[in-house]
């Protein structure tokens, strides 16, 4: 097996350049701040439940407050967690090097024995899956500026490591959940567990399936090749709820449970998009933007990946720098269950684990 080592500001890594490209160890924090187990378990209250604001496969959040007054949400990895620790190395390897105002921002960690801990800036308004997607209550809360400002600020995250750092970054996960708000509700694309590094001179990797049903590309979750197109599929699926206030599986009383691709695409080609924007908006919105916005959603999932726009490209269709009135939209690609992943790529499936939601359902092949 080739192994290579990729330093970043004094972190370093070892990947696999085979077809998984986990990355295998790691050796110090470098320049982000190394806590102690002691000062996280002070900082949380001893990681009480009381503190606990979230939980995933790899473990816990805990909201905390350490010593110089910051608030910070404390990460704590499972021990349990069968995919944890690549995860974790993953998360340093891809947030040390990097800052955008829309990234969340990693502080530093913990490894302490079998502790392994990581601290970010807390987010008060947690994810989009419990605010934007959360209840009728909630969505009442984000206004047409409001949701315009998320989904601005969601893609120009993605195109930062997209396209702005060396070597790119492939998120893999990019999904509501995963899109944290802080007090003035700016979009910070966080959860980097599952994410990738493609060196410059390659145009994908072929790895793992890895992510989220429903917001997985067709041709990655059926044959592991992953390229940056795949993160923009999924981009174009949370744009889409976004804009609808819908999430990605949804129930209507008369035709039950619909995928929000499929019938994005069905109300756009029986011209009726403005149809699919968020009732709960009261018509008190720019009615050309947002169906422009439906529109750079379904040309982000269109079936063919040479199709999709790259996240720039999608941006200044977004704020009109780009006229796309006559751009034609394809077809959308669509996995609506396990079983199209199992019979086109033939491998075993090893978890999947059930989030609140139905379809929220992170996969690894």
């Amino acid at each position: 097996m080739k192994l290579y080592c990729l330093c970043f500001k004094g972190i370093c890594y070892s990947q696999e350049a085979d077809n998984d490209n986990s990355i295998q160890g790691v050796q110090h924090f470098g320049n982000m701040h190394t806590f102690s187990h002691k000062e996280l378990k002070i900082a949380t209250n001893g990681f009480h439940k009381s503190n606990k604001i979230g939980a995933g496969g790899f473990g816990s959040v805990y909201k905390g407050k350490l010593q110089d007054g910051k608030v910070v949400a404390v990460k704590m990895l499972s021990v349990e967690s069968s995919q944890g620790h690549n995860e974790f190395i993953s998360e340093i390897a891809s947030l040390s090097n990097i800052k955008h105002e829309n990234l969340v921002k990693l502080h530093g960690g913990c490894v302490d024995g079998p502790h392994k801990i990581l601290v970010y800036d807390y987010m008060e308004n947690n994810s989009l899956s419990q605010t934007l997607l959360g209840s009728v209550e909630n969505r009442t809360k984000f206004n047409w500026k409001a949701r315009r400002k998320v989904s601005l600020g969601i893609a120009l995250a993605v195109a930062y490591i997209h396209e702005e750092i060396k070597p790119h970054i492939v998120h893999r996960d990019i999904k509501a959940s995963n899109i944290l708000l802080d007090q003035h509700f700016n979009s910070k694309l966080s959860d980097f567990g599952l994410s990738k590094l493609i060196p410059d001179n390659n145009t994908h990797i072929s790895t793992r399936v890895a992510g989220t049903l429903g917001y997985l590309a067709p041709e990655y979750a059926t044959s592991g090749r992953l390229t940056r197109k795949s993160d923009v599929y999924s981009f174009g699926v949370l744009l889409l709820e976004i804009v609808s206030g819908r999430s990605m599986i949804d129930f209507d009383i008369e035709i039950g449970e619909y995928y929000l691709v499929k019938k994005a695409w069905e109300m756009y080609k029986d011209d009726k998009l403005p149809q699919l924007v968020d009732p709960l908006l009261n018509k008190d919105f720019c009615e050309v933007e947002a169906i422009r916005f439906l529109k750079v959603g379904l040309l982000c999932v269109q079936e063919e990946c040479r199709l999709r726009p790259r996240m720039s490209t999608a941006i200044r269709m977004m704020s009109n720098e780009i006229n796309i009135d006559n751009v034609h939209v394809s077809q959308p690609g669509l996995i609506t269950d396990m079983m199209a992943v199992r019979t086109c790529q033939k491998r075993s499936l090893n978890s999947i684990n059930s989030m609140h939601s139905p379809g929220y359902s992170p996969l690894y092949l």
